[in-house]
């Protein structure tokens, strides 16, 4: 799975990365993103403008929008199956903007878990395939949220855990983005994992368990 990740780079390295979508005037680094926090996305609505979501799916139809907490990653195998993320799938996927990633691997004959911080060796910003919804709550307000695709490990993160979140290249972004509605059978050869010789892994301060921690400290090499 995917439960924490980063956005730490400056404004003109995000806009240079995705020069070709609007984005807010002003974010805060963020050092430890996690479930039910805003986050950065870019939806298939047709405006190509990056706006935040909630972190954790809520789908239109659902009754108690407490259903985000427990839809924070979709498995990209069954995605076209799944009631919470077939829609989606078909109609509604966005970008999730981000720098980096943490995971935690077990150590053998232990309860512990060491985390590790995953980026691109360019340490570039890059885009999580997601999928997003819109809630309607009883009192007229509503909740933009969305979840992060997740697929089998690359040869580097099967070292560390058995998923890893899905990882578009910029040239599949428009792709990604289409608002016309879309087969599993057209957009599957984007759901797989990405290349591991453009990665580097690893293990950071425990400090990152927590998520009222949020500086950069937690992204130094210990």
């Amino acid at each position: 799975m995917c439960g924490r990740y980063t956005l730490t780079v400056d404004y003109a390295e995000l806009k240079s990365a995705f020069k070709d979508f609007s984005l807010p005037d002003k974010y805060a680094p963020r050092y430890n993103i996690a479930p039910t926090q805003p986050v950065l996305a870019i939806p298939n609505d047709g405006k190509k403008a990056a706006d935040f979501f909630v972190w954790g799916l809520i789908p239109s139809w659902a009754k108690d929008p407490s259903i985000g907490q427990r839809l924070i990653n979709a498995r990209g195998e069954t995605l076209a199956e799944k009631p919470s993320f077939r829609g989606g799938y078909k109609y509604k996927r966005c970008l999730i903007l981000a720098d980096g990633f943490y995971e935690w691997k077990s150590q053998p004959g232990t309860k512990t878990k060491i985390p590790h911080f995953i980026h691109l060796k360019t340490g570039k910003p890059f885009a999580f395939a997601g999928l997003w919804d819109e809630w309607h709550s009883s009192d007229g307000s509503s909740i933009r949220s969305c979840t992060i695709i997740t697929t089998l490990p690359n040869k580097l993160m099967a070292t560390i855990h058995d998923r890893m979140p899905v990882i578009l290249q910029p040239k599949d972004y428009d792709d990604w983005l289409d608002t016309a509605a879309r087969t599993a059978d057209t957009l599957n050869h984007l759901i797989k994992p990405f290349p591991a010789d453009q990665m580097e892994a690893y293990p950071v301060s425990t400090l990152v368990n927590t998520p009222k921690n949020d500086r950069a400290e937690l992204i130094a090499r210990v």
